[in-house]
This record gives structure tokens, sequence and C-alpha cells, in this order.
């Protein structure tokens, strides 16, 4: 009769130690630890300041290198790209950046592109939204206006009010414009929403466009959408002189 199998001992398992080291670097670059132009350090030097392998940062400068942040070049080494080569619209680079270190540059980006982009997304919804769009642009603006002082609750459904305005448009370059931002309307709207006490202004506005689209007025509906990014401006301003009476 054969002895019976021993279990074998667990495998111990390191964590996952990359997309840790992969935010820390894009932060040091966003920071201006590494300023575009210039070289990183030697992987040897990287490995000691992050405490990880040659694979690892390896590996790291690979998926940087991929958003654009810096440009792997042999026998020459790895240099920090220029800001407007970073894909500073991709979710993951965005995220990295952080909402303490994000460009208030990029913020009035966003703001720009919105004045340009969802008075007319508004309009089109007027015309082409379905009955089910407009319910839930009705719930996420009811959403918003009994967040109370809750902040993240506000955000999340003033988040959701965008989407679904974007894809009411029913125009699919529109559409994906709001899935490319998206990630940095987030952070915008938290951003602001976050230094702001009274919303009932934002909560009015938005619901004016609801109405504007519930009658299908193509025109009232422009028009609220571009009140709602005067409002989103003004909130952006409260939050940049919080930020300076903090320091």
């Amino acid at each position: 009769m054969s002895e019976p199998k021993q279990n074998a001992s667990p495998v111990t398992r390191r964590p996952r130690v990359t997309p840790d080291v992969i935010r820390a670097l894009a932060a040091d670059i966003f920071s201006g630890r590494y300023p575009p132009g210039t070289a990183l350090p030697t992987e040897n030097e990287l490995c000691l300041a992050y405490g990880v392998s040659r694979t690892v940062i390896r590996e790291v400068v690979k998926v940087l290198a991929a958003k654009g942040l810096v440009l792997i070049r042999p026998r020459i080494g790895t240099t920090v790209c220029e800001p407007d080569n970073w894909s500073m619209l991709d979710p993951q680079v965005i995220e990295w950046h952080g909402p303490n270190l994000l460009d208030r540059n990029l913020l009035e980006a966003v703001l720009e592109t919105r004045r340009a982009l969802e008075p007319l997304a508004a309009s089109l919804a007027a015309e082409r939204a379905s009955l089910r769009e407009i319910a839930d642009l009705d719930s996420a603006w009811r959403g918003m206006a009994e967040a109370g002082n809750d902040v993240d609750r506000f955000s999340v459904a003033d988040i959701q009010f965008h989407r679904i305005l974007y894809r009411a448009s029913h125009n699919p370059v529109i559409r994906q414009i709001g899935v490319l931002i998206d990630a940095a309307l987030k952070y915008s709207f938290d951003t602001s929403n976050k230094s702001v006490f009274e919303r009932s202004e934002a909560v009015k506005r938005h619901g004016a466009l609801v109405e504007a689209l519930r009658l299908r007025d193509s025109k009232a509906a422009a028009g609220a959408a571009s009140l709602l990014i005067d409002q989103a401006a003004h909130d952006l301003d409260l939050s940049d002189r919080a930020t300076q009476d903090d320091t």
C-alpha cells in the first residue's frame, strides 16, 4: 500500500508590485521630479529608488512608453516626453496623475471642449433622445438634488447625468468623445463639487436642461447646457481659491 501523499506546502505569492511602481514613477514624472526632455535614471538606479527588480522596472517603463510618457531609445536610454505627447485623457494616466496633481490647464481644456460639445449634444438630444434616456437624465438630476451634503453621491449623479447626455445625442462621434473625456470629467467634477458648499444652482440648471429635453426644445437645451458649463467654470474657480487659501 502506497504512502499517502502529503499536502504540498502552500506557494508563497509575491504581491503584485508593478502597478504601484507604475503609479509612483508616473507621479514622479507628473510632479517634475523627472522633467520633460531629461533622461530617466538608469535601470539600476530606478531599482534602488523603487525597491524592485530590473524585470519590474523594464515592464514599468514599457507601460509608460505606451502611454506616451517616456521614449525608449536603444543604446541611448529612456527620455521623459513633453506633456503634449502624454495620453492625458487615458483613464489610467488620469488615475496615475491623481486629483491632487491634475493640471489646471487640463481642466480648462476639458471645459473648453465641453463648451463646444455639450450645447450641440443637448440640442441633438432634444430631438433624438428616447423617453427612457430622458427618464434616466431626470433620475440622475433627482439624485443630485437628493444628495444633500453627500458630495460623493452628488458627484456620482453629476457624472452619470453627463454620460447619459452624450449618449442621448445619438451621434457616434459625440458619444466617443464623451467616452474619451469621461475620466477627466470625473476628476473635474470631483474637484469642483468638493469645494462648493451650495449646490442648489447646479441642481437648478441641470433641471432646466431636463425640462428642455422633455419639451423637445433644441434651442433651450443648448442654452441650458451652456449655463451648466458656466456654472462648472465658476465652481472650478472657487476650488482654485479654496486651494490657495489652504496654502
